[in-house]
C-alpha cells in the first residue's frame, strides 16, 4: 500500500507542477467569467452618442410614429432632400436623413435612410421598429372595426405557468423546469469532458513510460497492478484539485467582476436591459429575486456530492480501460483502434442525456442512468428533477461494482501488455491475456 501511495504522490506532484496545468487552471475561470460578463461589458461599451436624424415625410403620416429620446432625435422638415444634404455636408449636423415618399402600408419600400457614412444596424433596426408599429396600426384601422386594435391586444396570450414544489414538511417553493434542464446539462457535459480529458491522460502516461522503457525500472520494485492503480488515483486527484480550483477562482473572479462593473452601473441601464419594456427598476430587482428563489429550490448539496461521486466513478471506470489500452500499444495509431470501443459508450451517454433531460422519468432515462458506462452523464441530467433515492443508490452501487470489475480485467491486460514491445496487439491476444 505504501508503494501505491508513492506512485500516487509522484503522479500528482508531476502533473500539478506542470506549466500547462497551472495555465489551464487559472486561465479557464478567467475565460468563463469573461464570457459571463461579456454581455454587460458590451452593453456598457456601446455607442451612447446622440443620433440626430432629419426626417422628410412627404405623406404626413409618420410624424407621431418617430418620438425622440436620449439616444435618437428626430427633426422633421419640408425642405428638399438635396438642400438638406448640402447643409449636412458642411457642418455634419445630422447622422442620417430619413426620406419617406409613400404610404408604407401600401409600399413597404417607401422609406429610405441616407447618410454620408454607412448607417449602423442599431439605427436601421430602431427606425424600422418604430415605423413598423405605425404601419401595423394603419392596417388595423383600414378594417374600420371599432376597437379592433384593442381587441387584438387583449386576445394575445401571455402565459407564464408557475411551477411549485411541495416539500416534505408541506411547504411550497417555486421551481423552474428550464433551470433544472440547464443545471443538468451543464453538470453532464462537465462529467463528460473530465472523463475524456483525464482518462486519456492515463493512457498517454502509460504509453510514454512504456515507450521510454521507464516502466521496466519501476516494476522491478512495484507490482504492475499497483503501478496502474497509483497512476489512476493520482490523476484522479489532479482532476479534483483542478475542478475545485476552477470553482473557487470562478466565484472569486465573478464577484470581483460584478463589483467592478457595479461601479459604473447606471440604474437606468438596468431598467432598460434587465426589465421588460415599461417595467420599473423595482420589478427588475423582483425578477432577480425570483431567479435566486428558483436556484434555492434545488438540492445543491446533493448535486455537488453526487457530481464528485459520479466524476470519480466514471473516471475510475474509464481510466482503468484506458490504462489497459495504453499498456497494450506502443503508439497513438494503434491506440486509436482500441479506444474506439471505449469512446462510443461516452458518446452514447451524451445522446441519451439529450433525450433524458426532456423526459427524466422515462424507462429510457432510468436504464441509461443505471448502466455504468452511461450513468455518470445521464444521472447528472436527472438529478435536478428529484430522482428517487433508491435509483441513485442502485446507480452508484452498479458503477462501483463495474469499476472494481473493470480494474481487475484491466489489471490482467496491464501486467502482460506493459512488457510487450514492437508487436501490434490484436483483440484475440488481449483476450488470451485476460485468461492468463
Amino acid at each position: 500500500m505504501s508503494k501505491i501511495h508513492l506512485i500516487i504522490k509522484k503522479e500528482y506532484t508531476e502533473r500539478v507542477m506542470k506549466k500547462s496545468f497551472i495555465l489551464l487552471t487559472f486561465l479557464t475561470p478567467v475565460a468563463f467569467v469573461a464570457i459571463m460578463l461579456l454581455p454587460s461589458i458590451i452593453m456598457q461599451m456601446q455607442d451612447q452618442t446622440e443620433k440626430h436624424i432629419v426626417v422628410i415625410d412627404r405623406t404626413g403620416l409618420y410624424r407621431d410614429a418617430l418620438p425622440s429620446n436620449d439616444t435618437y432625435t428626430f427633426d422633421f422638415t419640408d425642405a428638399p432632400a438635396e438642400q438638406v444634404r448640402e447643409q449636412g455636408r458642411g457642418d455634419k449636423s445630422f447622422t442620417a436623413l430619413l426620406y419617406i415618399t409613400d404610404n408604407l402600408a401600401e409600399n413597404p419600400r417607401g422609406a429610405t435612410l441616407y447618410s454620408e457614412r454607412q448607417v449602423n444596424v442599431d439605427l436601421k433596426e430602431y427606425v424600422e421598429h418604430l415605423l413598423g408599429k405605425r404601419v401595423e396600426e394603419q392596417k388595423i384601422e383600414a378594417y374600420h372595426i371599432p376597437g379592433l386594435q384593442q381587441i387584438i391586444a387583449d386576445s394575445k396570450a401571455d402565459l407564464d405557468i408557475a411551477t411549485i414544489k411541495w416539500g416534505e414538511d408541506g411547504g411550497e417553493q417555486e421551481a423552474s423546469a428550464e433551470m433544472a434542464l440547464v443545471i443538468g446539462m451543464v453538470s453532464a457535459m462537465m462529467i463528460y469532458i473530465f472523463i475524456i480529458m483525464y482518462g486519456t491522460q492515463v493512457m498517454n502516461g502509460v504509453m510514454q513510460e512504456k515507450s521510454n522503457r521507464i516502466v521496466e525500472v519501476i516494476v522491478s520494485s512495484v507490482r504492475p497492478f499497483d503501478l496502474m492503480m497509483g497512476k489512476i488515483v493520482g490523476i484522479a486527484l489532479v482532476g479534483l484539485t483542478q475542478f475545485l480550483m476552477w470553482v473557487v477562482l470562478t466565484l472569486v473572479l465573478a464577484g470581483a467582476g460584478s463589483v467592478l462593473l457595479g461601479g459604473d452601473f447606471d440604474p437606468q441601464s438596468v431598467q432598460q436591459l434587465a426589465a421588460t419594456p415599461g417595467a420599473s427598476l423595482t420589478e427588475a430587482q423582483g425578477m432577480a429575486a425570483e431567479v435566486y428563489g428558483m436556484l434555492a429550490s434545488f438540492n445543491w448539496v446533493q448535486i455537488a456530492i453526487l457530481f464528485v461521486v459520479y466524476f470519480l466513478g466514471g473516471y475510475l471506470l474509464y481510466a482503468s480501460l484506458y490504462a489497459g489500452v495504453g499498456s497494450a500499444v506502443d503508439n497513438e495509431t494503434d491506440a486509436n483502434q482500441f479506444t474506439m470501443p471505449i469512446t462510443l459508450p461516452i458518446l452514447l451517454a451524451i445522446f441519451a442525456a439529450l433525450y433524458s433531460v426532456r423526459s427524466p422519468e422515462s424507462s429510457f432515462a432510468f436504464w441509461f442512468s443505471i448502466i455504468p458506462f452511461t450513468s455518470p452523464v445521464v444521472m447528472m441530467v436527472r438529478l435536478p428533477f428529484d430522482v428517487p433515492g433508491w435509483e441513485i443508490a442502485l446507480s452508484v452501487a452498479v458503477l462501483v461494482l463495474s469499476f472494481i470489475g473493470s480494474t481487475w480485467l484491466a489489471g490482467k491486460i496491464y501486467r502482460t501488455g506493459i512488457f510487450m514491445y514492437g508487436k501490434k496487439p490484436t483483440w484475440s491476444e488481449m483476450w488470451k491475456w485476460l485468461k492468463y
